[in-house]
């Protein structure tokens, strides 16, 4: 018996090195030779200051800025919370999520901005840093006015943004609100020079 419990104590340290530490270790390196940028995290910087990441939703205040999908402080009234991934979720016929959505067009149209679907649901994760283009497009007129910018030139910033299907045909085209917002930043503090 004690021969039994003394094999079986090795193997477990031998799985606990190989797949506790050595799978891990592995998966770490292989994510850091060959995504460096995205195991880092998917920073984006404005110049040698973090901003933000492009994999989660970050908030943005006010009309010269490109809105993105609703997350969890607004689901739960409580900004500036701690969101965590997938916390609150309500079905379809969910009168919260039907009251949720009105109040967000309402919100969406007082600003200005035709309400579209990627701008008044949020998304599973209630993380999700990307928009339909269309969400995009619906607020180039509202972000124009408010940076008073050519509606063309707003207009082309956010269809230089707009990403295609992951391969050709998977998914849908997106726009990243960070990387767009960014590129608004970048050109506006360029215009002022």
């Amino acid at each position: 018996m004690l021969a039994n419990l003394r094999r079986s104590f090795l193997l477990s340290l031998v799985f606990l090195a190989f797949l506790g530490l050595a799978y891990g270790y592995a998966g770490t390196g292989v994510s850091m030779l060959f995504f460096r940028h995205q195991a880092e995290g998917s920073f984006v910087k404005d110049g040698q200051a973090v901003v933000g990441s492009a994999e989660i939703e970050q908030a943005w205040a006010g009309p010269k800025w490109f809105q993105g999908r609703p997350d969890a402080s607004l689901l739960t009234n409580k900004p500036n919370q701690v969101v965590v991934s997938g916390t609150q979720q309500w079905g379809p016929r969910s009168k919260a999520l039907e009251r949720f959505v009105a109040a967000q067009a309402s919100r969406l149209e007082k600003e200005g901005i035709k309400p579209t679907n990627s701008l008044v649901t949020n998304s599973g994760s209630l993380v999700d840093p990307d928009i339909s283009p269309a969400g995009a497009y619906a607020q180039v007129d509202a972000v124009a006015k408010a940076n008073h910018l050519p509606v063309a030139t707003v207009r082309a910033l956010v269809a230089s943004h707009v990403h295609g299907r992951e391969l050709g045909f998977l998914g849908a085209p997106y726009v990243n609100v960070l990387e767009l917002n960014m590129a608004l930043y970048s050109f506006e503090h360029h215009l002022h020079r």
